[in-house]
């Protein structure tokens, strides 16, 4: 039963988590360098598993650790997908509504079918497979406007950019969570010693990341150290923690678990984060 609690507390951190990205935002845009945003949630996640290995090396003398380069290395190949997944995610908020992004989401299910046949040997029934189907045709179709809206000018709800950024988003979250799952599941070692060599990699990347980006703008804002901070607030921070422990509750269930527990969870999340879009929107109507 503890992977049905872990899954819960998933399901409440990840439906608030659009709605906390997009609550962070001020006038359609970003006054923080949102690139930030997941260098920090790394440090978290880093900081969190270090000093969980540590107790656990403490309690016991058999924590299995391997530490073999060509195993370590194995795991920057997750953390640069998550790099450019989190960065994209954020990119993608700007263009579509938080309940969109959430339906969007949906397309990591049939991405993740799709690699859980191709890499992990995982056989789907025709009856996943079907539902697979039906899930893809009724996140596009929720998508089309009806003639019977304010206006037809345009088929979508929201701009095709958003639309191209979430299916990106999701394609790069399935790749992401498939393989480290294959990763954590290879071997017995440590959870907390495989989540530092992923974070580990994670901070190295996103710092890397802050630092071409300092060098195509010519630092004219300065170094990124020296404005990491600037325009955060306490929705901003929220952000923060909440994609930490996100990473740190998924990472748990990739390894005692699998990726259909997520699906539960994303299924679970998607609705939590429409009601609560919804209630957001007559809230605003009310106070009209």
């Amino acid at each position: 039963m503890k992977w049905f609690f872990v899954a819960a507390l998933l399901t409440i951190l990840t439906s608030s988590q659009g709605i906390l990205t997009t609550l962070s935002q001020s006038n359609g845009g970003y006054k923080y360098d949102y690139a930030t945003v997941p260098f920090l949630a790394e440090i978290f996640k880093l900081v969190v598993s270090g000093l969980l290995l540590w107790r656990e090396c403490q309690r016991s003398s058999l924590t299995r650790m391997t530490t073999q380069w060509k195993s370590v290395c194995l795991f920057s190949i997750p953390s640069i997908i998550y790099l450019i997944h989190n960065n994209v995610q954020f990119a993608t908020l700007t263009y579509v509504a938080t309940s969109t992004y959430q339906i969007m989401g949906n397309l990591k299910i049939v991405t993740t079918g799709i690699l859980f046949r191709l890499f992990l040997r995982r056989k789907l029934s025709y009856l996943q497979w079907m539902a697979i189907v039906l899930l893809a045709v009724g996140t596009t179709t929720s998508q089309v406007k009806g003639c019977g809206e304010s206006s037809c000018e345009f088929l979508f709800s929201a701009p095709i950019q958003g639309y191209m950024l979430g299916i990106l988003s999701a394609c790069l979250s399935a790749m992401a969570g498939v393989y480290t799952e294959f990763l954590m599941k290879k071997k017995n070692d440590s959870l907390y010693w495989q989540n530092v060599q992923l974070y580990a990699f994670g901070v190295i990347f996103n710092m890397a990341r802050l630092l071409l980006d300092d060098f195509t703008g010519g630092f004219e804002n300065g170094p990124w150290w020296q404005r990491l901070l600037n325009g955060y607030s306490i929705t901003t921070w929220m952000v923060v923690i909440n994609l930490g422990s996100t990473g740190l509750l998924v990472s748990w269930l990739m390894k005692y678990v699998d990726n259909i527990v997520k699906f539960m969870n994303k299924l679970c999340m998607e609705e939590c984060s429409r009601n609560l879009s919804c209630t957001k929107r007559e809230q605003g109507r009310g106070s009209a």
